[in-house]
């Protein structure tokens, strides 16, 4: 009988299928109160479906969802809200305009007679903000808060509907490392006030620090469920994918340098932004870009391929200057970007694959004026046998992947471009084990055809197991070019955050 109280939610039999795709088949486990339970497994594994049900995105399913031991069937979301489930967004969307309180509880604000209460909501708002250790207040706009101010109001929005579950997806993928120590300690004295938490993370380290048990779906099929204690890194990433697959990026294979620079960039600024940036890129080389928040690593990127500015500097190109106004431009040298964003920067939303991984070389598929559709199909397979991409099926709307099948399509679309020099802004931002493994295999192709690469990542072990040589930044200036012998995190971490008053170094 204890047992059966210890269960705050438990799935049985859940299956859902959308038009051509099993995203869940038969999945049944449960989660206990007051714990920290991490969702896990490859993109496309079935997360974000499930979750969806349990939050009343998804209506229609199989199988059954019980809360407090009792069968529940959530009309919409707000219904879930209703009955305590409430769930903190990767990417938290607040009204900028309106007060932190009025975000807080926007839809379900507090009435005197006919009139919103205000008074009360800058109450209520204040009380939740104050219990969460917050250094803002109910009446400040929500647009002056911090990505991880921003993420405590989406917490302040669930305690405000006296939340029983709540869910946490990605929640540091945009935070500081000072942000996510923050938040830890939040969740974890939620935990300790009863309240149970679904936490869904690629980042394994953050699942070792702060869950206590963990289920694993594989290709939308419950896989296991077990306490994180009772097992290792590689275990765990055996499970999520089935197969052994590294942690961390190693090169598999080096030695693929050249001795000619393909790019040079000299003194490159954009006034009160970035400054006197210089590096040089070689044939066949990877070269990281590492920085905390703040450092202006991409801005230094996107000037070099012209969706920025510059103020002042030069750019040469195989040993010729060249003046790159336009993204354009860049991409007729030979230039490639897969953007922070792929939502956004990334692909066309209503786009299929193929329509998507022929955006960048349109040419190539086009005679007489006309596109061939049957061209741009042909050239769809043979990157989704290269890159293992999942769906298999060039017509496919690229926006209804997974998020790691739609990096798979973006980097693509590059490949398909022919561009000898990639950029590629966080490749493996919010993609799972399995598919970063692919990414770096795919990158590791690109030297061999003798392509050049520079990788810009907060994942510090992703830098130091890819780049032959590293770059750190802090604040819009390099701070040091460090060549990648058997360099450690503390090394690299030392010069980021300032730590040493070594300037402009290559070492």
């Amino acid at each position: 009988m204890k047992d059966q109280v210890e269960k705050i939610i438990k799935f049985q039999n859940v299956s859902k299928v959308f038009p051509g795709v099993r995203a869940l088949n038969n999945v049944s486990f449960d989660i206990k109160k007051g714990e920290i339970h991490a969702l896990l497994g490859e993109n496309g594994a079935g997360k974000s479906t499930l979750l969806n049900i349990l939050h009343g995105v998804l209506t229609e399913y199989d199988g059954e969802v019980h809360l407090n031991n009792q069968i529940v069937k959530f009309k919409n979301a707000n219904d879930a809200i209703h009955h305590g489930i409430s769930k903190v967004h990767q990417e938290v969307s607040l009204i900028p305009e309106l007060s932190v309180g009025q975000n807080i509880v926007l839809g379900y604000e507090p009435k005197k007679g006919m009139l919103i209460d205000n008074k009360s909501i800058h109450e209520k708002a204040n009380e939740i903000l104050s219990k969460l250790r917050c250094n803002f207040k109910s009446e400040d706009k929500a647009g002056s808060l911090s990505t991880g101010e921003m993420q405590m109001v989406a917490i302040a929005k669930a305690l405000y509907h006296k939340a029983e579950v709540i869910s946490f997806d990605e929640p540091t993928a945009s935070l500081s490392k000072s942000e996510t120590d923050s938040l830890f300690e939040i969740i974890n004295e939620l935990k300790q006030n009863g309240i149970t938490i679904l936490y869904v993370s690629h980042r394994l380290e953050e699942i070792f620090e702060i869950c206590d048990r963990a289920t694993v779906l594989r290709d939308g099929t419950f896989i296991e469920s077990f306490h994180v204690k009772d097992v290792s890194k590689e275990q765990l990433i055996r499970k999520m994918v089935g197969r052994d697959v590294s942690s961390f990026a190693v090169r598999n294979k080096k030695g693929m340098i050249g001795e000619e620079n393909v790019l040079e960039v000299k003194g490159l600024t954009i006034n009160n932004v970035f400054e006197d940036i210089s590096f040089h890129l070689k044939k066949g080389e990877i070269l990281g870009f590492f920085g905390l928040v703040g450092s202006k690593r991409t801005d230094v990127i996107r000037t070099i391929f012209g969706a920025e500015k510059k103020s002042n500097g030069t750019i040469l190109l195989n040993g010729k200057e060249v003046d790159i106004k336009s993204s354009q431009q860049a991409v007729k040298l030979g230039l490639g970007l897969v953007p922070e964003n792929r939502k956004t920067q990334g692909f066309l939303k209503f786009f299929n694959n193929a329509d998507n991984i022929a955006l960048t070389k349109l040419e190539k598929f086009t005679k007489f004026g006309l596109i061939s559709h049957k061209k741009k199909t042909e050239n769809c397979e043979t990157y989704i046998n290269e890159i293992n991409l999942r769906p298999a099926n060039p017509h496919y709307l690229t926006n209804e992947l997974s998020g790691g099948n739609q990096q798979k399509v973006v980097i693509s679309k590059w490949l398909s471009s022919d561009a000898s020099i990639l950029f590629l802004d966080e490749p493996t931002k919010g993609v799972d084990v399995g598919a970063k493994a692919e990414i770096y295999r795919v990158m590791e192709g690109l030297l061999e055809k003798g392509k050049s690469i520079i990788i810009v990542s907060s994942e510090l072990p992703e830098v130091l197991g890819m780049s032959d040589r590293i770059i750190v930044m802090r604040e819009g200036r390099k701070v040091i070019e460090l060549k990648n012998n058997g360099l450690k995190e503390e090394d690299v971490l030392q010069y980021a955050m300032g730590v040493t008053k070594n300037e402009s170094q290559v070492i």
